[in-house]
């Protein structure tokens, strides 16, 4: 009986597979972790809409249309409501 060698083509294939496997199942956690956690650490998200983007709100009134949001990044001290409406942020919000 001959020993199998560690350069046998199917042992070899089978650690591929799992590498490639284990690459796959990385990149799948990286998309969805994406998907359900679009903020970031972001007050608010970008959308996409045409040729421009609108900064969105975590708290966002889903019956306010996107085109109500501002198109323009809100500065440190502001901060959008669910409406829409950029207002100052409360000075409890605010960062030093």
């Amino acid at each position: 009986m001959a020993n199998k060698s560690s350069s046998d083509p199917t042992s070899s294939r089978s650690w591929r597979r799992w590498v490639a496997g284990a690459l796959f199942l990385v990149f799948f956690v990286g998309l969805m972790w994406e998907v359900i956690n679009p903020y970031r650490g972001q007050r608010f998200e970008k959308i996409p809409h045409g040729d421009h983007v609108h900064y969105v709100p975590r708290d966002r009134n889903p019956d306010v249309p996107v085109s109500r949001f501002p198109t323009e990044k809100p500065d440190a001290d502001e901060r959008i409501r669910p409406d829409g409406q950029v207002v100052p942020r409360p000075t409890s919000e605010r960062t030093p």
